[in-house]
């Protein structure tokens, strides 16, 4: 493809996945601006307990809807660090499996009071824990491209 058209698909592309996330009512939170930078804050105590702290995140997806939100993220330590997965609280107290990605973690949120607050979360799943029975009730307006 000639490169002048390069920066033409990739508006294209951007518009289209903006156009997606409008059709399904849910928003991603812009880098740098304070609801993302809370609902991270919100998830931190959680993987510091894990993973022990400093913590940051590199986000996969973030979707809010009104007063609920859904977050999947990479945890790493600040600047970029890996964990050592086998050095941390986490590990000692047994939570993670062997053949897990440990630091992949995923958190169903919820605003109460002008805060946002973890209702569940897991790191190393291997599964898709957050698209079964009441969670989908719940929090289908920004998971439901995996609820049945």
């Amino acid at each position: 493809m000639p490169r002048p058209i390069m920066p033409a698909l990739a508006a294209a592309l951007l518009l289209l996945a903006a156009a997606a996330a409008s059709a399904q009512g849910w928003y991603e939170p812009a880098r740098g601006t304070p609801e993302r930078r809370a609902l991270m804050d919100a998830i931190r105590p959680q993987a510091e307990s894990l993973f022990g702290a400093p913590i940051e995140f590199v986000v996969g997806q973030l979707r809010v809807a009104g007063d609920i939100a859904f977050a999947a993220v990479q945890a790493q330590r600040p600047g970029g660090g890996r964990i050592d997965v086998r050095r941390t609280p986490g590990w000692a107290q047994g939570y993670f499996m062997e053949d897990a990605d440990h630091t992949s973690g995923q958190a169903l949120l919820r605003r109460r009071g002008g805060q946002w607050a973890v209702s569940d979360f897991a790191f190393g799943a291997t599964d898709v824990w957050w698209a079964h029975g009441p969670l989908c009730t719940e929090f289908r307006p920004v998971i439901a491209d995996v609820c049945n």
